[in-house]
């Protein structure tokens, strides 16, 4: 599984995994912020996202398999580590079981605990998106208005567009596995995975993600960790206050 991934700047290298139905651009500013602060930046497509090949195969062992194999492929030591959502569980899942790659580990608005499926509306208006004949982004964005009322949302969603060909759109999403898939996508962290070294969780203040019930559940997992609370920001903490997630990150790496 060959990753596809922006590499900007140099120094100590940090990995950013984008959240379900992210890529990699949607932290291309951050990305550039990070870089120009001394750090090499890794923004990576998961496997059935972006650029990133496609499988039948979707589950954080295998996500995390495919960070390890990414980190030896393009020889990174001493490795930051940053997921949001999905990509904090891919997080959590890597440095658990490839501690020796990762120094530091931060997790943005998830927590190792199991969530029930909730992304049924979205994912029906991407396979109303995809099977829809369209002429323009704004005829994909009319399609998922049925289904994903709120506006910021499908912005986000449908940077997945792109022109498969003249005057047709598609998706760069997997959408078939990543829908039938769906409850792995919530799975908890196996109850024997640790990781001993350093970690921040990163909560949006307005998000329900990680409760206070769910604190000692981290402490568990990851001794030496510490959560953060970041002011008016949701569950898309680095884009709705993204000056507050990146203060809080550096202070940490």
């Amino acid at each position: 599984m060959q990753l596809h991934s922006t590499i900007l700047g140099e120094g100590q290298p940090v990995l950013i995994l984008h959240g379900f139905l992210g890529m990699s651009d949607n932290w291309k500013t951050l990305g550039n912020e990070f870089s120009e602060a001394g750090f090499q930046v890794h923004l990576i497509d998961q496997r059935n996202h972006g650029r990133s090949p496609h499988s039948e195969i979707f589950n954080y062992t295998e996500l995390a398999k495919d960070v390890k194999e990414y980190v030896e492929t393009q020889g990174l030591k001493n490795v930051i580590l940053i997921g949001h959502s999905m990509g904090g569980k891919t997080a959590m899942t890597a440095a658990s079981l490839f501690p020796h790659l990762v120094e530091k580990l931060i997790v943005v608005d998830i927590a190792p605990k199991y969530y029930a499926p909730h992304h049924q509306e979205i994912l029906k208006g991407l396979a109303a998106v995809d099977n829809a004949t369209l002429d323009s982004r704004g005829d994909a964005d009319e399609v998922l208005a049925k289904f994903v009322p709120e506006k910021a949302v499908r912005m986000f969603l449908l940077k997945n567009l792109f022109w498969k060909e003249k005057n047709r759109l598609g998706l760069r999403l997997n959408l078939a596995v990543l829908s039938k898939e769906i409850e792995e996508l919530g799975q908890a962290l196996p109850g024997q995975y640790t990781f001993s070294k350093p970690t921040l969780f990163i909560k949006g203040e307005r998000s329900n993600y990680i409760s206070p019930e769910d604190h000692g559940l981290i402490e568990k997992h990851f001794p030496d960790s510490r959560i953060v609370t970041i002011p008016r920001a949701g569950h898309w903490v680095h884009a709705e206050n993204k000056k507050g997630f990146y203060d809080e990150v550096m202070r940490f790496i």
